[in-house]
């Protein structure tokens, strides 16, 4: 058995709790609109077309914010097409993927969409194809109350009141010879600055995404931000990361270690953010807009299934990346979310990429079912309980995996928030094989008691790949985490102090909820909780609490 210990910083906190770190992406690509989140005809489906049950398990997800509707795609979409009567609207190649769009699902539909899904739209603009008119004549568009031509379009077309989007993507992965009209990082900077100045004159309200590296590995990385800032600082509040992480070759320990890889490329673009700033003396501060971040089996997709798509029949929402997720890859998505967390106070939005069917955690099928993927679950768990503040966690204590791509790593990785008197922990164990005795030092907080505790690993009987399934939709999910415990030290000698132990199994995503006593006692739990008192000191009150091992 390995043993690791932690201790929280509770006394400076990283930054607060940003809602928009739990965003994702719905593009027009593959099934992920069509037949996703939009069937007319399906059992659940609303009066509008949109799939009812799949709609609850985003609200269940707990997303909050959506970019939208591209991706590739929209370096060659024409927002005109998308508004107007539905059985006008013109049915367009999607060159992109190789894809007929019919625009059945254009802006409006999609905006009352996420409105009764209850997250905030980021729309994406065609920098690719368009450019600096049809940007902001688009967000005139989407924003402008009344009285202009494009305003009074959108009400006769059925929005009396704006969309009011306040987020805006200038472009995609314009650094990518991939991309429908690649750019120069010179040509890009110039065109989102010209973009920049005159959606702001449009509505100074906006918030503007500057396209950044399309991964850490693009030969331009760097160069690419530093140009790009240098044409457009002052001008946006963000500059965006897109990061995909996959297992190659069978080496899990290096695909167990991506946080590690995540934290470097974030810590990497925040200097060069620095950098320019200082260079340029602008005082606006930029953040790191994650806006696609996933596991993807890119190369699986690019070696194997890109070439089919690529030279086949033109198609309606052809079945694109669906990847089946695993345990494997559930405990590295949710590293993931531990690393954005640990950069809260530079990471501005994140957004998993995407939401339903197309490297999803959500999948679909039509006339059928909809359920959760493995990865759903650390993503909702973390959603629902970081709160308040980030702290910052020292994991110094703990023994180290080697792995082949970014050498010795810790082998627990963790995230830890902090709300009021309520402590959560996001425990990853990396080690395949061997289970991690954890003890967490907690200093500065005392009277906590144990309020619930899950894990997800892997299930008995099963393997580390084993995922959930259409006719399986509950193979793989969260259980309890037998054994924790907690004890609290307060009193005239002591500023307070609890200890939490834990054994985390081997390959695990853990989540530890802890409370002050008397609010551990009243809030509900997804698992029951029970706790004892132990016999005082002289100078400190001492309490334990534990779970039993009753799965959840």
């Amino acid at each position: 058995m390995l043993t690791a210990s932690l201790r929280l910083n509770t006394r400076t906190p990283v930054a607060p709790v940003n809602p928009r770190l739990f965003g994702s992406f719905v593009e027009h690509m593959g099934r992920a609109v069509y037949t996703g989140i939009f069937e007319p005809g399906h059992e659940t489906a609303d009066a509008r077309g949109f799939r009812s049950d799949v709609a609850d398990l985003v609200r269940e997800l707990g997303v909050s914010i959506v970019r939208y509707p591209g991706g590739n795609f929209v370096s060659g979409f024409k927002w005109e097409d998308s508004v107007g009567p539905v059985d006008e609207r013109p049915v367009r190649l999607d060159a992109a993927w190789h894809s007929i769009e019919t625009n059945r699902v254009g802006i409006h539909e999609f905006a009352a969409w996420a409105a009764s899904a209850g997250v905030e739209v980021m729309q994406a603009v065609n920098l690719g194809t368009r450019g600096v008119a049809e940007a902001a004549e688009l967000l005139e568009y989407c924003n402008i109350p009344r009285g202009t031509a494009l305003s009074d379009a959108r009400r006769a077309n059925g929005a009396d009141e704006p969309f009011d989007i306040r987020v805006w993507c200038l472009g995609n992965e314009m650094d990518g010879p991939w991309q429908i009209g690649h750019k120069t990082a010179d040509e890009y900077g110039r065109l989102a600055a010209e973009t920049a100045r005159l959606m702001r004159f449009v509505d100074p309200r906006i918030e503007l995404v500057a396209a950044g590296s399309s991964n850490a590995e693009m030969p331009t990385f760097g160069s690419w931000e530093r140009t790009v800032l240098t044409h457009t600082a002052g001008l946006v509040d963000h500059i965006s990361v897109h990061a995909y992480y996959e297992e190659l070759d069978g080496d899990a320990d290096s695909f167990l270690a991506s946080a590690v890889g995540l934290d470097r490329y974030l810590d990497e673009v925040a200097q060069i953010i620095d950098e320019v700033r200082a260079e340029a003396g602008i005082e606006r501060p930029i953040g790191i807009s994650v806006d696609e971040w996933n596991v993807w089996y890119q190369t699986r997709f690019n070696e194997v299934d890109k070439e089919p798509l690529l030279t086949g029949e033109w198609n309606e929402a052809p079945r694109l990346i669906e990847d089946e997720y695993g345990v494997t890859d559930a405990v590295v998505v949710g590293s993931l979310l531990n690393s954005l967390l640990r950069h809260g106070n530079r990471v501005s939005m994140a957004n998993l990429a995407q939401l339903v069917n197309v490297i999803a955690p959500i999948r679909s099928e039509p006339g059928g079912p909809a359920w959760r993927q493995t990865t759903f679950h650390p993503f909702e768990r973390t959603a629902r309980f970081a709160r308040g503040e980030i702290l910052e966690v020292d994991v110094s204590g703990a023994p180290v995996v080697e792995t082949q791509k970014y050498g010795a790593v810790p082998v627990v990785d963790a995230a830890a928030t902090r709300d009021g008197d309520d402590v959560v922990l996001f425990l990853v164990n990396r080690s395949t094989t061997d289970v991690l005795a954890l003890s967490v030092e907690i200093p500065d907080v005392a009277g906590l008691a144990l309020v619930d505790a899950e894990t997800l690993t892997v299930p008995d009987g099963l393997d580390r790949h084993a995922s959930n399934t259409a006719t399986e939709p509950a193979r793989v999910g969260l259980v309890r985490l037998a054994g924790v415990e907690v004890s609290s030290e307060s009193g005239a000698a002591a500023a307070g102090s609890a200890a939490v132990s834990a054994t985390l199994p081997a390959l695990s995503w853990s989540i530890i909820r802890l409370a002050a006593t008397a609010a551990a006692e009243t809030l509900p739990a997804a698992t029951s909780a029970s706790s004892s008192a132990a016999s005082p000191s002289d100078s400190s009150d001492a309490t334990t609490s534990s779970l039993g091992d009753t799965r959840a």
